[in-house]
């Protein structure tokens, strides 16, 4: 059966909400995407990393209840990371990072999709482990969301860099407007898009929030809107729509894709985002939800 391959951070999300409250929920954009996947019922293989502690558990648990595999032994931490989100008043989240991330020996196995992400792909040692283990496989497709962080990783030229290099070796890449404006404040989004997409992947997709989100391939560039939404909170909408962009392009090709085809795989992504931030946390929904 043919699977995907997620590599990446997980770590514990300590929400801390606009009415004061406090509450700690398994996330790390890479996991999100693992278990997102996972509930949309496609069979997930997930490398990642923890501590041998309470947090560590909770990790453990929360992606055997949705199904995900581990490809490696993740108990490589002295403690298992944690971002603590403020959530402000619109919904959004800004975080503070407590974060090691290197991983141990990984199964690769034969997978039809790898998936690379955020603070994973570009924070060393781990980073470097991560470029390797894509250069070693040949998977027919791989994506790639930059999901940047300055809080951790920083801004300035060794980042961009670090972000260029895994670009180079994707066939889709996703950022947000907010990525391409840390990357490159320079330019404009669309032309922050193009520059991408001159690194080597078929498309790069571009979400915008509430805006929607666009497609930008050689030939075209396709829209979709926003679905509209009362917003509990965005914390993993990003990787929820990056998930539900694998799940469908499953059995499809990026870079041989309709306009039609593209505008059905965006719609997909932006209704399964919608649902994720719908409610607190990084709870990406069932494939029943949508």
């Amino acid at each position: 059966m043919q699977s995907v391959l997620v590599i990446g951070e997980s770590l514990i999300d300590i929400v801390h909400r606009a009415d004061g409250r406090s509450i700690e929920y398994a996330g790390g954009s890479a996991a999100n995407v693992a278990v997102a996947l996972a509930r949309l019922g496609r069979p997930v293989r997930f490398a990642t990393a923890w501590g041998a502690d309470d947090r560590g558990r909770v990790l453990a648990e929360h992606l055997a209840d949705a199904g995900v595999e581990l490809a490696s032994d993740p108990v490589v931490l002295e403690r298992t990371a944690t971002a603590a989100a403020t959530i402000g008043v619109d919904g959004s989240a800004s975080y503070a990072f407590d974060l090691d991330w290197r991983i141990g020996a990984v199964d690769l196995g034969e997978p039809a999709v790898v998936h690379v992400c955020s603070i994973g792909a570009v924070l060393e040692p781990g980073a470097d482990q991560v470029l390797e283990l894509l250069l070693g496989l040949d998977a027919a497709t791989v994506t790639y969301d930059i999901n940047a962080r300055p809080a951790i990783t920083g801004t300035g030229p060794e980042l961009v860099a670090r972000v260029e290099r895994m670009a180079a070796v994707a066939d889709v890449v996703k950022a947000s407007d907010e990525d391409l404006v840390t990357l490159y404040p320079h330019l404009d989004t669309e032309s922050a898009a193009r520059h991408v997409l001159t690194l080597g992947p078929s498309a790069v997709v571009v979400t915008r929030g509430g805006d929607g989100a666009t497609w930008v391939a050689e030939e075209h560039t396709v829209e979709v809107a926003s679905l509209p939404v009362d917003v509990a909170d965005t914390i993993g909408a990003g990787d929820t729509f990056g998930a539900a962009v694998i799940d469908a392009l499953w059995d499809r090709s990026p870079a041989e894709l309709s306009t039609g085809e593209i505008e059905a795989v965006l719609a997909h992504a932006a209704r399964a985002a919608a649902v994720t931030v719908s409610r607190p946390g990084a709870d990406p929904p069932y494939r029943s939800e949508l």
